[in-house]
């Protein structure tokens, strides 16, 4: 039996309104068909994916924490992304001595212009895992800049083992990651603490009588999390990767799944 035109409705509208879990569906299923294709389709997959979950970010953003709140956001994390990677391409501060391929499409800066797409992406639900957790902007800084930086530990590997980029001068790296520096981690956790810092000046976002729906962010922050491990150990072979992301990034994650499950229970 097909949906009547007065059940469609509320669903239509909902769409228009917020288009962001149907962006957050769409990556999840992006990120689902990156281990199953190959060549250049894989790398047009691996923008395209950015691309979709950056506008799952920011549309979430633009609904709940307004236009203002949202184009600063683009503002400071886009911004300072790009600003770290010119620097870091040119200079090899902070992250080490890299270069980028041509893989990623256009460029500004020597930088892929979808890169400050990727901070920006995910800096939006560390920044909300954050403030979930941490009652101080200080704390809510710390964290969010630990989940961001956390996420590179499975990102690196799997980008520079698809040729993306390249390190030049590797020295120490970490067991399971050869040919990514520990300088990189380093430089992922200052650019990401910063970042973060910066994003606290913004506030919240939304009334403070009344708490946005953040279910979205929060499970692409948690299917990150999850996937990335699942990715790393059983479809790229890399399970140091795995184990050493899972639990750094576990560190946040877990205990943000558990404040979500008691929020959700005291609501009930």
């Amino acid at each position: 039996m097909s949906a009547s035109p007065t059940r469609l409705a509320p669903a239509v509208v909902g769409l228009r309104r917020d288009p962001s879990p149907a962006l957050a569906a769409a990556t999840v299923l992006l990120q689902i068909a990156y281990p199953l294709v190959h060549g250049e389709a894989r790398n047009t997959l691996t923008v395209v994916t950015v691309v979709v979950f950056f506008l799952a970010s920011t549309s979430h953003a633009l609904v709940h924490r307004g236009a203002r709140w949202t184009g600063l956001y683009v503002l400071v994390t886009a911004g300072l992304g790009l600003l770290a990677e010119a620097v870091g391409t040119a200079t090899g501060v902070p992250f080490g001595a890299y270069d980028y391929a041509d893989s990623l499409g256009p460029e500004l800066l020597a930088v892929p212009v979808v890169i400050p797409l990727a901070w920006a992406m995910f800096a939006y639900p560390c920044l909300l895992v954050g403030q979930r957790l941490a009652r101080s902007s200080r704390g809510a800084t710390a964290i969010g800049g630990l989940a961001l930086a956390s996420w590179d530990l499975f990102l690196d590997p799997q980008m520079v083992e698809a040729g993306h980029w390249r390190f030049s001068d590797v020295g120490v790296s970490l067991p399971g990651a050869p040919g990514i520096p520990v300088s990189n981690y380093l430089g992922w956790l200052l650019v990401g603490l910063l970042m973060m810092g910066l994003l606290q000046l913004l506030g919240r976002g939304s009334p403070q009588d009344r708490l946005p729906d953040d279910r979205v962010p929060a499970a692409l922050f948690l299917w990150t999390w999850g996937s990335s491990v699942l990715a790393a150990a059983a479809f790229f072979g890399r399970p140091l990767v795995a184990l050493t992301g899972g639990l750094v990034m576990g560190l946040v994650a877990v205990p943000y799944a558990l404040a979500l499950r008691r929020g959700s229970r005291g609501r009930g």
